[in-house]
């Protein structure tokens, strides 16, 4: 290690914490049909670049992450693999592409089979939240470092929140049972993270079908943490979410250079 290279004494890491790597997994092996017909979500352009190439930039962006590990459709990799090849990524993080399953469940679990052992820490990123903040990676990888089995970012909710029976057939009225207290309520982003032997212990023990990891923690009676979210960590799923996703890069490019 030359010296120019060499981290000065303010940035070597101060107790064992810091010494530990952190990995990001982004399944993106979704067809994402509520965007209409076309290419798969995390393939759509934002900006004119691929939405996938967005997220793995963000979780890159972190000093933090030093591995991004994208799971691709189960007959894409290597369209995956040439499109990572084809945009500019920082040098520093190591780029890994693995076929998926038919689930976001099985895809991040192949996702972690695939990760070297020398790593600790767990993100799982979702691709179609392309414009997440690095401050927010840093904060989860963190909360990790500190001891957290599991850590989620989430916001407050802007909505009163009903809890409703569902209707008989679509369209119908639905009863309403209850008003949660809303003070009391998140909504969940991603990247969550996790300390990597308690992520891949929730893969091993939950079958059941759950829409995010954290979930999978939780069953096994784990503690599972909350750092605050970001508004631009917005998931991408409807044409309206595309539209707004635009105008926030349109802004950042304006404001910031990005």
């Amino acid at each position: 290690m030359s010296d120019e290279s060499r981290p000065s004494p303010a940035e070597m890491p101060t107790d064992t914490r810091a010494n530990t790597r952190t990995a990001a997994v982004i399944p993106a092996a979704g067809r994402g049909v509520r965007l209409g017909p076309g290419a798969p979500k995390a393939l759509r352009a934002l900006g004119g670049t691929p939405m996938l190439i967005h997220a793995v930039r963000a979780m890159a962006a972190s000093r933090g992450v030093s591995l991004v590990v994208v799971v691709a459709p189960p007959d894409g990799a290597a369209e995956v693999k040439s499109l990572l090849d084809a945009h500019a990524l920082p040098e520093r993080t190591d780029f890994l592409v693995v076929p998926g399953g038919e689930t976001r469940q099985e895809s991040v679990r192949l996702g972690l089979e695939a990760l070297p052992p020398e790593y600790d820490i767990v993100l799982v990123h979702d691709a179609a939240r392309p414009l997440v903040p690095v401050d927010t990676v840093d904060a989860v990888i963190d909360a990790v470092r500190e001891g957290a089995p599991a850590v989620v970012p989430a916001v407050p909710l802007a909505d009163t929140v009903k809890q409703v029976e569902p209707a008989a057939a679509p369209g119908e009225p639905e009863p309403v049972v209850a008003t949660p207290e809303r003070a009391r309520l998140r909504a969940v982003q991603t990247p969550q993270g996790f300390d990597r032997a308690t992520l891949v212990r929730a893969h091993e023990t939950v079958t059941d079908d759950v829409t995010d990891d954290a979930s999978m923690v939780e069953q096994l009676g784990l503690a599972v943490v909350v750092v605050p979210g970001h508004e631009e960590a917005f998931k991408v799923t409807r044409p309206l979410d595309l539209v707004l996703a635009e105008a926030v890069l349109a802004r950042r490019r304006l404001n910031d250079g990005f």
